[in-house]
């Protein structure tokens, strides 16, 4: 099964054509070691929280912008050899390709993918998430999303991945547990939506705060500790 690994971060701001060039560089010798796709996502409409939120999350200074990213591999012991091995490589070490960014404060984690409905396509633009869902309510979780994927594609989506948990690490300054502020019996589910552009995205999202068929809909997680952002992709393998 795919392994997604996923990412959340914060970056000077003015260090935007470094971080590019430094995460470039990177999927392409992450390549060579079984990464088969990433997207590197810069902030664009990433809303701060009072209880949880992005900018929380990785503690986002003010002249800071988020990334939120996903490396593919084709499973997940492709992904522990890959990594094991790109530990050794020194193209991805500090000295050959340094972070333009506190590395601290990344937050990552593997997950599975649980569901997906459309294809990628190149560029566009991307709302990302995470959340906690409780374990029990993994199959309900599923369902739900399943069912309401094809409605978001109605209203332009062209990509929808809800992916749980599978190995999320935690973390001496900042990590997806503490971002949701997940339960012991919780799991954390990273996704994103993709859509053609903005604007298509601004529609569908306007469009969708009208649509009755999520009247009096129940999830099977505590939304208010949903974080979310519109990020635009900068790189891609």
């Amino acid at each position: 099964m795919t392994c997604i690994q996923g990412f959340v971060g914060a970056v000077p701001t003015a260090n935007r054509a470094a971080f590019i060039d430094h995460a470039a560089r990177a999927v392409q010798d992450f390549r060579d070691h079984g990464l088969v796709a990433a997207v590197e996502c810069w902030g664009d409409d990433v809303p701060s929280g009072e209880v949880t939120s992005f900018p929380l999350a990785v503690k986002a200074e003010a002249d800071e912008t988020v990334i939120f990213s996903w490396f593919m591999w084709p499973s997940k012991d492709v992904y522990d050899a890959g990594m094991k091995a790109a530990m050794a490589d020194p193209r991805l070490g500090p000295d050959q390709n340094p972070m333009p960014f506190d590395g601290k404060r990344l937050i990552f984690g593997t997950f599975e993918p649980l569901v997906e409905h459309g294809a990628p396509q190149k560029g566009g633009y991307v709302d990302g998430f995470a959340l906690a869902v409780p374990a029990a309510n993994r199959e309900e979780f599923r369902k739900q999303a399943a069912d309401f994927a094809p409605i978001f594609a109605e209203y332009g989506a062209n990509w929808i991945m809800e992916c749980w948990e599978q190995d999320v690490p935690d973390g001496d300054v900042t990590d997806f547990r503490r971002a949701v502020q997940a339960k012991p019996d919780e799991a954390v589910v990273f996704s994103w939506m993709q859509w053609p552009d903005k604007a298509t995205r601004d529609a569908g999202s306007a469009r969708m705060m009208q649509d009755n068929k999520f009247d009096g809909m129940e999830m099977p997680f505590d939304g208010k500790r949903m974080i979310f952002g519109g990020f635009v992709p900068v790189v891609e393998l």
